[in-house]
Formats: structure tokens, sequence, C-alpha cells
């Protein structure tokens, strides 16, 4: 997969906060050097955050996020400022911006992306035009720690700076975890399983298919392909068993009775678990399965917006499998998209799909969430085996 192929969800994602008319879209606009944002003297001009997928040289793949004045005002202001909060949730680096003298808005949302642990490039924007930015750098060094940049998009050497201070800030383990690199060997033989149902989208295999496809096509392994009805002919035609299978998660059962002693197996969804989230988590919050009654509460999480449809994994399967344990009266909520409500505390257990869809920033942060509160969480696979009672014999 070419950088320019590679899916919005796993290229670095670079935020850009500060208030209103700071010069967020502007700075923006010049740092790639195009006009992604609409610039305008008008207080509030960008409404929903603005995502831009590029590339840019020594960073790489990214995307580059301009987000609502976090000052804004009103009603609609409060909306804005709420989606400029969800971008904080997936962002990989931020640029934070400060332009006059009162800071104390800046440094609340600097205490929020750091306790996101997220890298932050503190800069006094449109320096040119201030009469004394050297005031303003000493209150931002004596809030943060942190020296800031003085940048102009007048002034070409202070962009240059920029994109210097981000590679610095670049975090040492991003774009470093593996999907399934980590489970193989060069010459492995590995059987993926793909039921091609009416779920599966015409034409095409799913995101996680593609790109572990990729990931062990460059790590030198046979790659062989089958869908479920057709998984013994598969086995019969190779002359040893694969060292590894990997297969859909709602025919796990199936796959586990039919695969050789030798092969190890697991899912898609298994192994995004721990590309994307925080598989220990997941393993230990499985176990909550079995604490579950019709008087429990279940949130289903998934990240694709798609239009439900029959036999669903998310909506149907996996609700069906709940029940057929914990009982009819089970209460099952299920959201989709950016929709993750903020108190969780009246569920018993949370489950959260691959998340193929969005950055590892962001299934973190929901992660994160959880744990705070104390709520068990776990993955579709991960729930999936633990109900078919194979967790304990699958490879993660």
């Amino acid at each position: 997969m070419s950088l320019n192929s590679t899916p919005r969800a796993n290229r670095l994602h670079i935020g850009f906060f500060g208030r209103r008319n700071s010069g967020k879209s502007s700075l923006l606009n010049v740092f790639v050097g195009q006009e992604v944002a609409i610039v305008s003297p008008v207080l509030g001009t960008t409404t929903d955050p603005v995502y831009k997928a590029m590339e840019i040289h020594g960073l790489g793949p990214c995307v580059l996020i301009d987000t609502a004045g976090f000052d804004d005002e009103g009603d609609l202001g409060e909306i804005r400022v709420d989606k400029t909060a969800q971008a904080v949730e997936k962002t990989d680096l931020a640029i934070l911006l400060f332009h006059s003298e009162d800071i104390s808005l800046e440094l609340q949302w600097y205490q929020r992306l750091r306790q996101q642990d997220t890298p932050v490039l503190c800069v006094v924007s449109k320096a040119d035009l201030l009469a004394d930015p050297s005031s303003l750098e000493k209150k931002v060094i004596e809030a943060t720690g942190q020296t800031p940049l003085l940048v102009s998009i007048n002034d070409a050497s202070s962009i240059a700076q920029l994109r210097e201070e981000l590679l610095r800030l670049l975090p040492e383990d991003f774009d470093r975890r593996s999907i399934v690199a980590h489970l193989v060997a060069e010459g492995d033989t590995v059987l993926l399983v793909m039921p091609q149902d009416i779920q599966a989208p015409a034409g095409r295999l799913i995101l996680p298919q593609v790109q572990t496809i990729r990931e062990l096509l460059d790590n030198k392994c046979i790659v062989v392909s089958t869908t479920t009805d057709k998984l013994a002919a598969a086995l019969a035609a190779l002359s040893a068993p694969p060292q590894l299978i990997i297969t859909d998660s709602q025919v796990f059962k199936t796959v586990y009775e039919q695969k050789p002693a030798a092969s190890r197996l697991t899912s898609f969804s298994v192994l995004f678990a721990g590309y994307k989230g925080d598989l220990p988590y997941y393993l230990e919050g499985a176990a909550a399965i079995d604490s579950l009654t019709e008087q429990s509460r279940v949130l289903i999480a998934e990240c694709c917006t798609h239009a439900p449809l029959s036999e669903d994994i998310g909506r149907v399967k996996l609700p069906r499998l709940l029940r057929s344990r914990a009982g009819e009266g089970l209460s099952i909520d299920i959201v989709s998209g950016t929709d993750y409500p903020e108190d969780l505390s009246g569920y018993d257990l949370i489950i959260q799909c691959g998340a193929c869809m969005f950055n590892r920033k962001y299934v973190m942060s929901r992660i994160d969430r959880a744990k705070r509160q104390k709520i068990p969480m776990t993955n579709y696979g991960v729930a999936i085996a633990y109900i078919s009672g194979i967790l304990d014999k699958i490879t993660v």
C-alpha cells in the first residue's frame, strides 16, 4: 500500500486548536500550501472540524484537523466546542495557538490535551501583528514550561520551523504497531477465511482484510484465501497445515471445529483489538459476560455508520449471542460513528468493534473513559471467542 493510499484512520492526525480568529485556518492553509480551510475575519467561520488527508514531507501521510474556536458562544457555539473536544480525542499531535494576553482558556485546553497524552506544540500566532510578542511568549513559558514558536504566515522560516518541531514531537511508537507481523515469520502459510455474505461489500474486501493481507505480503508470507464453505477444500489443497488461520469472528466456532491441530487461529477483529486498542483490557473485560443478567445493560459501540443489514454482526448476531446467555430481557444499546456517551456508569459491559475506521488515538480515548469509570470493555472478536468457549484456544 503506497503512502498516498494509506487509510485516513492510519495517518498521523495533527489538530489545530485555538480561539476564534486566532489564525488556525490561515496557518493550516500556509502549512500545507493549499486553500484547505475557509479564512474570514468573521468570528466562528469554522464550524464542524475540517479533516484534510494529505502527504507532508518528513511527516508522511497525515490528516490535518482545523477546529472551531474553543471560545465560541451561544447554543450553536456550545455544539461547535463539543465537536472540537471530539477532535482532541483523535489528535496525535496538537498545535495550540496563543494570540492574546489572556491565556486562561488556552491553558485549559493545553491541560485537556496533555491528559490525553497528546504532544502539544505551543505557537504564538500572528506574531508579526502583535505589539510585544515577547510578553505573550513569556506568559506561555511560565505556564507550560515550553518556549512557544513565534509564527507568522508571512514568514516562511517560521513555517519551516513549525514543521521541524512537529517532527521532533512525533511519538516514537507512531505507526510502528503491527496487525499480524508479530505472529508470523517469513515463509509462513496463512489461510484467510472471509465469508462473502450479505454483509460483505460488493466487489471489494473490507479494510481490515486488505490491511492484513498487505502486511502478510510485506512479511513474505504465503497468503491463501477462502470463504467459509470452502474451508475444507482449501485445507485439503495445502500440502501442510497453515501456520496461522485468520477468520471473520462471526464464524470463529465453525473454523475452530475444522482447523488442523497444528494451525493457530485468530480473527481480524482480535488482531485489530491489539492494533487499535488495549487487548489485555479487552481480554479481562470479556469475563464480565458471565455476570450479565436480564437486569444488565450492555453498550455495543461500532465505528462504521453503515445501514444495518439482516444478520448484522453488531446489531443482530452479537445481541442474539448475549441474550442467549443472559436472557431476552438483557438491555442492549447500540451507538455508531463518534456517538459514544460521556457517562458510561449505567453499563455493565461495553463491546467495541474492530475500529478499522478510526485511528488508535480515538479508540484509546474510549478505552480510557471506560477505565476511569471502571466499566469492563471488550471487543467483537474477543467477545465472540469467549461466548464460543474458545478464547483460551486462539492466538492473541
